[in-house]
């Protein structure tokens, strides 16, 4: 599957008038995204499921669902104190994956709670569990970001695609496995004498794109792997770029995330001196390297 960071990161309500507050109120929805019980802090462990086995830090069996279910199957004793959808388990119960049209809730006694994800061809499914007591989320203590430049709002064209279009996307823990994603259209534009031609792919339902993208800055002033942006097609053939929008990887957040990595042609030579920079502790020092 593709990390993505979408859910608090779309445009949503812009406030053109004032674009410096604007981004204020979006960094602070990201801070309390961030520090949410499933927010990116949070999560502990993500372990894929082959076959039966235990799973670090939570109790119980897991194993694949039968096939044709899709998601996991866990045993335990109602002294496990494992609940799914609302309900104790004692004996097997079957979990939902997030492919499902009604993904399974998990609660742990120790207040933790774990989702079901799906791979990218829905063949094999991992548990995600989610620590609102985590140790990187004690630490943090806020997102570090570029003031605004306004200079940094690209307005590019949108080129469609011939349908079936693809796009390999690789991710920095495999970086030999190809998953390929539905490429809907080019984004291209030029800037200081050099011509851009971008990828990004769909993020979800709807128009919202994820384009994921490094620059000069990454590894210096901004986080390693790179940075997301989530913009729309406009209505006349245009796109909106918002660099001041570009926000870090859930990566940046706990290591138990697979990031993807930006592909060559999304690679910018210069600085994009603006959006988020990096995860930082309390003391000012970097969460994660």
């Amino acid at each position: 599957m593709t990390e993505t960071s979408s859910a608090d990161s779309s445009p949503a309500e812009t406030n053109a008038a004032d674009p410096e507050a604007d981004l204020a109120e979006f960094h602070q929805r990201r801070l309390r995204r961030a520090q949410s019980p499933q927010g990116p802090l949070a999560l502990t462990n993500t372990q894929w499921v082959e076959s039966e086995q235990p799973i670090y830090g939570v109790p119980g069996r897991w194993a694949p669902a039968p096939k044709g279910l899709g998601g996991l199957a866990v045993t335990a004793a109602a002294a496990d104190g494992i609940i799914v959808d609302g309900d104790p388990v004692d004996g097997t119960v079957y979990v939902s994956g997030d492919d499902a049209i009604t993904p399974s809730t998990i609660a742990f006694a120790d207040g933790s709670t774990g989702t079901v994800i799906a791979n990218d061809d829905r063949s094999t499914y991992a548990l995600r569990v989610w620590n609102p007591a985590a140790e990187a989320v004690e630490a943090f203590g806020d997102i570090d970001a570029f003031p605004f430049d306004p200079s940094w709002v690209v307005t590019a064209a949108w080129v469609p695609t011939a349908e079936g279009t693809e796009v390999d996307i690789r991710h920095q823990k495999d970086l030999d496995l190809s998953r390929p994603k539905p490429l809907p259209g080019l984004i291209r534009f030029s800037r200081g004498g050099v011509d851009y031609e971008l990828a990004a792919f769909p993020a979800g339902d709807g128009d919202l794109l994820q384009l994921v993208f490094g620059d000069a800055t990454n590894g210096d002033s901004t986080y390693s792997v790179g940075r997301f942006l989530f913009p729309t097609p406009n209505d006349d053939g245009t796109i909106t770029l918002d660099f001041n929008r570009a926000v870090l990887p859930p990566c940046a957040f706990s290591y138990n995330f697979n990031c993807p990595i930006p592909p060559k042609q999304n690679r910018f030579a210069v600085a994009i001196e603006a959006g988020e920079k990096n995860v930082l502790s309390k003391d000012g020092s970097l969460l994660h390297e």
